[in-house]
């Protein structure tokens, strides 16, 4: 069975049984307390809690996604059998709807009957057998669970396991609960989450008034068994891109590679630029590693992987991708043999002179730790390598803090933040293409679109806007236009001062959400755009550059986002 015709079976099923399909959210996340979007739930997160309505939103108290996802922590262990940076994960939730009885049969129904695969056993949380001194020892056995799989399931395929089976936080306040896991060939496929329980900061459970179900099955995983394969690599999502590399390159260099290729192309559609920091970073160091591998099949990898997943995630743009790899690989290219000639030089090679090579040549951790077989890098741990970088970044910080009278930032308005003069210019010229865009839409879709919200960070500006439905693309590709055409007439930037009640007569646009004070400031572009705002903004449109919008798409019921980028 293909990997598309298990994403729609996977579909097709839970909307049989009453659930909404909700499109992925895009791997740059809402949530400020992580950095890339890893699980399904994400998305979700505020229908647990009660912050949203999803019987409003979604007509329904049950979803389903199947969601992309980055896990930094697997970086190091790419090249195996089974670790991925990018992964596709499968998840059902009921938010205060069906419990532990309607999520067992559905797990049960969709892997045995609609797939047609044996499953070799699964687990329920029993506290006799967690370690003693864990806070979960308390918890009481989901005799429940166990109960409803004897029903389904001979009970020696019903296992009692500890901690594995009980998420939550470690100790700390928040919903928890106990998890049921569905194994096939050993393989654990599906992890069913029960949130249950609050925990409060001394440990104690009270029983949650909201119950729900948060699960998530790996794709690439449910892709090997079902397709019955040893691995995820030899499954329809890495066997195509694998067949293009020369025989040469060893098996982990190959799964790194390609393992690489599916995340930057992923990272980079949905807004990630390189950079030093945060998920830029990330990205950097991804597309370094491929760089230093010097396959010269980045463009034929990239292009496959467009392929195969672009009628899924219509999102990818493979010019986009070319375009920021391109570049990137022509800044390093320029450092890469230099500091593999100085990499020779060395003898053994620790912490600190790998961040030395790091800082001074931008070679990746992992060229530096693999070079040679890895034996002048044999006591050269990431734990230790990391503990260089944040030496680096806090001595930087106090640098930044001394320069700027000890504020840290020189910019930070909420809605943009600015460390330096570098960055203050770039998060300016976002500033104003955000308000070019807002015109743009109101042009293109009618003067009822109303801002909902903004964030600009160094990146990328990302815009929320009332409209009760998807854009199209030559309504995108319009209003696009219509933003790089205010920019090419070189429309001058003017800043008033006037009383905020003259202000709203004026039509100046204003954010509703926004508490302003008696005297406002007033930014007009030409004819083209005027709004209530703290600035900070360009003299004139010229200086923002070309603007692109990499990504339109749902923010919540009725509210549409918008993420866009500019480039010199």
């Amino acid at each position: 069975m293909q990997a598309a015709e298990l994403r729609k079976k996977f579909l097709d099923f839970f909307e049989s049984k009453g659930h909404k399909i909700v499109q992925s959210s895009s791997l740059i996340p809402d949530d400020p307390s992580v950095l890339l979007t890893t699980a399904g739930m994400q998305q979700f997160k505020k229908y647990y809690t009660g912050e949203a309505n999803a019987k409003r939103d979604f007509g329904s108290l049950s979803t389903a996604s199947i969601q992309k996802c980055f896990r930094t922590s697997d970086i190091d262990e790419v090249g195996d059998e089974r670790h991925l940076t990018f992964f596709e994960m499968l998840g059902n939730f009921s938010f205060g709807g069906y419990f532990k009885e309607e999520a067992i049969s559905y797990g049960y129904e969709f892997l045995a009957e609609t797939l047609d695969l044996s499953i070799d056993y699964i687990t329920v949380f029993d506290p006799e057998k967690v370690p003693e001194g864990d806070w979960r020892k308390g918890v009481p056995f989901d005799e429940e669970s166990y109960d409803i799989w004897k029903k389904i399931l001979p009970e020696e395929k019903i296992r009692r396991e500890g901690t594995d089976n009980f998420w939550g936080p470690t100790g700390a306040e928040g919903p928890c609960g106990p998890t049921t896991e569905i194994y096939i060939n050993g393989t654990e496929i599906w992890n069913i989450v029960f949130n249950q329980f609050y925990c409060d900061r001394d440990g104690n459970l009270a029983s949650l008034k909201i119950q729900g179900v948060d699960t998530g099955m790996g794709f690439e995983r449910l892709a090997m068994v079902a397709q019955n394969k040893e691995n995820i690599f030899e499954t329809d999502l890495f066997e195509p891109l694998l067949g293009i590399l020369i025989e040469s390159i060893s098996e982990k260099q190959k799964r790194i590679i390609v393992d690489h290729a599916r995340s930057v192309a992923f990272l980079i559609s949905d807004g990630v630029l390189p950079s030093n920091k945060e998920a830029g970073y990330i990205l950097r160091r991804l597309m370094r590693r491929l760089i230093s591998y010097g396959t010269g099949k980045e463009k034929n990898l990239f292009e496959l992987v467009v392929a195969n997943y672009k009628s899924f995630y219509p999102e990818l743009n493979l010019e986009r991708i070319l375009s920021v790899f391109n570049d990137e690989n022509e800044k390093f290219a320029r450092t890469l043999n230099k500091g593999l000639s100085e990499l020779i030089k060395l003898g053994e090679i620790d912490a600190k002179t790998a961040f030395r090579l790091y800082e001074s040549y931008g070679l990746p951790f992992e060229v530096i730790k693999e070079y040679d077989g890895g034996k002048k890098t044999r006591n050269l741990s990431r734990e230790d390598f990391e503990e260089e970088f944040k030496k680096h970044q806090a001595i930087s910080r106090a640098g930044a803090e001394n320069k700027f009278g000890g504020h840290g930032l020189l910019l930070d308005t909420g809605e943009l933040k600015a460390k330096d003069e570098e960055e203050l210019k770039k998060v300016t010229r976002l500033h104003t293409a955000t308000h070019l865009l807002q015109a743009a839409l109101r042009k293109v879709l009618g003067q009822d679109v109303k801002q909902m919200g903004s964030d600009i960070t160094v990146e990328r500006t990302r815009f929320d806007f009332s409209f009760p439905r998807k854009l199209t693309p030559e309504e995108i590709k319009e209003v696009e236009d219509l933003v790089n055409k205010a920019i090419a007439d070189g429309l001058e930037v003017k800043m008033e001062e006037m009383d905020i009640e003259e202000a709203k007569k004026s039509g100046a646009l204003y954010f509703f959400k926004e508490k302003y004070p008696s005297k406002v400031k007033i930014y007009s572009a030409g004819n083209f755009s005027k709004e209530l705002c703290g600035g900070p903004h360009v003299a004139n449109t010229r200086e923002v550059g070309k603007f692109a919008i990499l990504k339109e798409e749902a923010s919540s019921s009725g509210v549409r986002r918008i993420r866009g980028v500019v480039t010199p």
